[in-house]
């Protein structure tokens, strides 16, 4: 719960809830969430308003007006210069509400935008007329056309199709005094005098703007560099008659501090149907960058370079993807992108591109033509700004010289200058980007957190901005400057321009109400550091071995990519894509959690309880737990993880939700109700149930799962005994989790007779076992340690070999096996993981030849969130090949069930509306011979639940139904 009655600003908050349609939120938490970029910097803002329509933003824009308080317009937030936050200013947050393509003209190959628009939504919008647009930077899936605008981005393909500003024809702006107008361009000069001569404000603003260029010809021409990347300071050469006092780009790249975006025409481009890329090899990135020159002539949509060093970091962060094998030998690589309108076209293109590169004595190629290892290889490229975030040694590695550009043919020398200032301070870095305009990305390992470091930081600054002017290049290639190097322009740029640039900013803003401190009179670069300052020594419980020990390094992962904000794919973040709130995403609640070690008092923190915090609390109470962000964010931020340790400090000594009781706590209360599953059932289905539910915190929504009227361990025992396993079998432990044993036995019974079919002499554990995982995603961390060993104890106490493989048929259970118990336990734990397997990687393991049952079905799949996160579904494809099974897994993300988390009171709209945005309308669409894969238990009752009664398998399920149907004498079953 935010603070609304000591929040400051309380006046202004009351004014514009009154008046405004969209969210206005002025308490602390949306203050945290909002106060940081993906930049180095920290600025609470006074508040956010996230305006649903443009009426909301000239009336938000009033009110901060007579307030006097400043206005920062932000879109996905993914910049890294600092430009999208503000101290004490209202940040108007355009991507909640303003986020529409209103009109795509394939005729005049233009469209119409919304500032909020995401890029990717806009190439949707123009895929079907063969178009797209040219700029594409690697957070295309959330960055908005209003932010590319602003900071005039570029991307991959910007060596074919220019920069934002080149693809921009007119802009629709609001001004801070209330002025609207509508600038474009090229002009000739009875266009300039008919703007020049409009009424009012609009046209004294035109007045001044040509006058002001008429009298600065001379410096604007002689003191504006000529490169492609360009894109540090204000675009003053827009304005030049011969560029055609084009205004729309003279305002592109001014980082939102003269006017606010109310919507845009932008220019598309043809796209390229069929493409193919090679990827060229070199000894090293000065190397491919000395090749670019050479390459240009040839058009290649892409000339991307990628270093060793980037590549050791991602495998340092996770699995190699298969798709590195397809790079050919070399230090560095070029990503050479050909496009055509046919793929014979596009491979003619591609070939002449590798036949360039093998033309240089120590360069290799390879030619890529499958879609999907392309996507694979643009994956790793464009998770960069990510992954060098922590480079292979595990240091930590920060923005500051991020985008540097140079003439391409004066790259490689670049590089090797900067490489070798780099040693001087020593300090590493991951050098990549677009080579083929002389843009570098940079990730630098400055110690920010301690002492020196933001010494070494200025120093460095000042030293790299020097090296870059040297060569005729720029400060900024790509991300704009705001805080990070706006204070270093006057190395860039003459004092006469630097004049310019003020006097720019006055026409547009003479109040400096837009965006103040970023680009004229900016703030110092090495101040307000979101690493400076003392971090609270709060106590810890779990060991972050990736980080050090530290929860302060490990939410520090969270660089502000903003992978976690993409609501249209993969499982992060299911509370994000439900809500479309920032603090309900992974980076929203790491903000909160740093905030949260910050403090509060002289640290000047706005979460100043420390783990007692209502505000991260809520914030949290919408995670699911899902592990998704583990292994989809680029640098491996665990927010179940840590949510588990602010669940058990939260709560350390104090009475916890009821929920945690009832459903931590569920697998003693499912062994007692066993005892008599008849009576437990009845009563579950009486009128008695609401109060049952409102007792235990379940919404009253949700049906309880019926116990099952034998235990699956009772179920075993009069197996064996019927059925001793023949001599010499190789044994297997099959783990008996508490929901399948209690609820759905049938999906144990299925795996031990697939398994005794394939020769296996099935064993239990000696005594009941648990993971324990209800414990720990409930904060319940000593219940949970004592489970797990007890349960070490019981597979102790089988006399089995030490490595007998362990097979666990639920993901989240097994995923806790592997994970959490060398987690809570340590070295004790380790050997459990080693060898616990899920059910198809035992099969695709200990039975790679075995004739498996065939069933030629068609099936679609839900993949556990946990087993995504954890555990890998590689085994379970080949298993399912191998039985004939076609299949086709969802792009759905979590299910939304979560364990205990959609039973919860307060939980169940998320739960269904993060069920309802891909699965449960995919279940609903298949036929009815189609099979619904689930391993999860969590998934299979959502589907039951929420699909009409729709019954979802376990795959050992689907293969005990194969060997049910086998025909006689079938030698592939025997």
């Amino acid at each position: 719960m935010s603070r609304p009655d000591t929040a400051p600003g309380t006046d202004l908050a009351r004014e514009l809830s009154a008046v405004l349609r969209g969210d206005v939120r002025f308490g602390a938490a949306e203050r945290t969430v909002y106060s940081h970029d993906a930049s180095n910097y920290r600025h609470l803002p006074l508040g956010v308003v996230k305006p649903a329509d443009p009426d909301d933003v000239r009336t938000a824009l009033a009110l901060c007006r007579r307030y006097e308080v400043p206005v920062v317009a932000r879109g996905a937030g993914t910049s890294i210069g600092g430009q999208a936050i503000g101290p004490g200013a209202v940040v108007f947050d355009f991507r909640r509400h303003l986020g529409a393509v209103l009109d795509v003209d394939p005729e005049r190959r233009t469209a119409r935008v919304e500032p909020g628009a995401v890029l990717d939504d806009l190439q949707r919008a123009a895929r079907p007329f063969g178009l797209r647009f040219g700029p594409d930077p690697s957070t295309h899936s959330r960055c908005t056309l209003g932010g590319m605008i602003g900071n005039d981005s570029c991307g991959a393909h910007s060596v074919a199709w220019g920069r934002t500003a080149d693809n921009v024809e007119s802009l629709d702006l609001l001004l801070a005094d209330g002025t609207e107008l509508t600038v474009g361009g090229p002009l000739d000069a009875a266009g300039r005098a008919a703007l020049a001569a409009l009424p009012g404000r609009a046209g004294q603003l035109h007045h001044r703007l040509q006058e002001f260029t008429d009298r600065n010809l001379a410096v604007i021409r002689r003191g504006m560099p000529a490169l492609p990347r360009r894109v540090s300071g204000y675009p003053l050469d827009a304005l030049l008659p011969e560029r055609g006092h084009h205004l729309a780009r003279a305002l592109t790249g001014t980082e939102g501090t003269c006017a606010l975006l109310l919507g845009a025409t932008v220019k598309l481009v043809e796209d390229p149907p069929a493409r193919v890329l090679v990827v060229a090899g070199y000894p090293d990135e000065t190397a491919a960058a000395d090749a670019v020159p050479a390459l240009l002539p040839l058009g290649p949509l892409t000339v991307e370079g990628t270093a060793a060093d980037l590549i050791a970091a991602l495998l340092a962060a996770g699995p190699r993807p298969p798709a590195l094998d397809r790079l050919p030998d070399g230090a560095c690589w070029l990503f050479l992108e050909a496009g055509g309108a046919t793929p014979a076209e596009a491979l003619d293109a591609a070939r002449r591109l590798a036949d360039a590169v093998r033309r240089e004595r120590t360069a290799t190629a390879a030619v890529v033509t499958d879609p999907g290892e392309q996507r694979q290889l643009w994956g790793v490229r464009e998770a960069g700004a990510g992954i060098v975030t922590r480079l292979p040694g595990g240091g930590e590695a920060w923005p500051g010289w991020e985008d540097s550009a140079v003439p391409p043919e004066r790259l490689g020398d670049y590089l090797r200058e900067l490489r070798a200032l780099l040693r001087r301070h020593s300090l590493r870095g991951v050098p990549y980007g677009h080579f083929g305009e002389g843009c570098v990305h940079l990730r630098i390992d400055f110690p920010l957190a301690q002492p020196h470091g933001v010494l070494v930081f200025r120093e460095f600054l000042e030293q790299a901005a020097d090296l870059v002017v040297s060569y005729g290049g720029s400060l900024s290639g790509e991300h704009g400057d705001g805080q990070a190097r706006a204070e270093l322009l006057p190395r860039m740029y003459p004092p006469d321009v630097i004049d310019l640039f003020r006097e720019f900013k006055r026409i547009w803003d003479p109040e400096g109400l837009l965006n103040p401190g970023t680009l004229v009179e900016p703030r110092a670069l090495d101040a307000d550091l979101r690493f400076t300052g003392p971090v609270r020594a709060l106590p810890l419980a779990l060991p972050y071995e990736r980080d050090g020990g530290s929860l302060a390094k490990a939410v520090r992962r969270c660089v502000g990519v903003a992978k976690c904000v993409d609501p249209t794919t993969g499982v992060m973040c299911p509370s994000y894509m439900a809500t479309g709130e920032e603090r309900h995403s992974t980076r929203g609640r790491a903000r909160l959690l740093a905030e949260m070690l910050r403090g509060g008092g002289r640290t000047g923190g706005a979460i100043p309880d420390g783990w007692r915090s209502a505000e991260v609390r809520e914030a949290l109470d919408l995670c699911l737990g899902c592990k998704g962000c583990a292994s989809d964010c680029p640098v491996h931020v665990d927010m179940a993880t840590y949510r588990t340790e602010f669940l058990y400090q939260h709560y350390r000594h104090r009475p916890r939700p009821a929920a945690h009781y009832a459903m931590g706590l569920l697998p003693l209360w499912l062994r007692g109700a066993a005892l008599a599953p008849a009576l437990a059932n009845t009563v579950a289905r009486s009128p008695a149930s609401g109060a049952l539910k409102r007792l235990a915190g379940i919404d009253p929504r949700r049906v309880l799962p019926v116990l099952a009227p034998e235990t699956f361990t009772r179920w075993y025992r009069r197996h064996r005994a019927a059925r001793p396993a023949p001599a010499g079998a190789p044994p297997v432990l099959l783990w008996p989790d508490t929901f399948a044993n209690f609820l759905q036995p049938e999906v144990l019974r299925a795996a031990v007779e697939v398994l005794e079919h394939l020769g296996f002499d099935v064993r239990l554990p000696a005594g009941p076992v648990c993971c324990g995982l209800t414990w720990y995603s409930t904060g319940q961390l000593p219940g949970a340690r004592r489970v797990m060993r007890r349960s070490l104890a019981a597979l102790a106490a089988t006399g089995l070999p030490a490595g007998t493989p362990v097979v666990g048929l639920d993901p989240s259970c097994t995923a806790t096996l592997r994970e959490e118990v060398p987690r809570l336990l340590g070295a004790e734990g380790r050997p459990l993981a080693e060898r616990t397997r899920t059910f198809a990687e035992f099969i695709d393991e200990y039975a790679p030849d075995a004739p498996l049952p065939q069933l030629p079905v068609d099936a679609v799949t839900q993949t556990h969130c946990h087993q995504h996160a954890v555990l890998g579904s590689a085994a379970d494809r080949r298993v399912e090949r191998r039985m004939g099974v076609t299949n086709r897994v969802l792009d759905s993300g979590c299910c939304g069930l979560a364990g205990n988390f959609g039973f919860e009171r307060g939980h169940f709209e998320v739960s269904v509306a993060i069920a309802e945005r891909v699965l449960l309308p995919e279940v609903r669409a298949a036929g009815p011979r189609t099979v619904i894969l689930a391993d999860g238990f969590s998934c299979r009752t959502q589907i039951a639940q929420l699909a009409g009664g729709r019954r979802a398998l376990h795959l050992a399920e689907l293969m005990r139904r194969a060997l049910r149907e086998r025909p006689s004498g079938d030698p592939r079953t025997r």
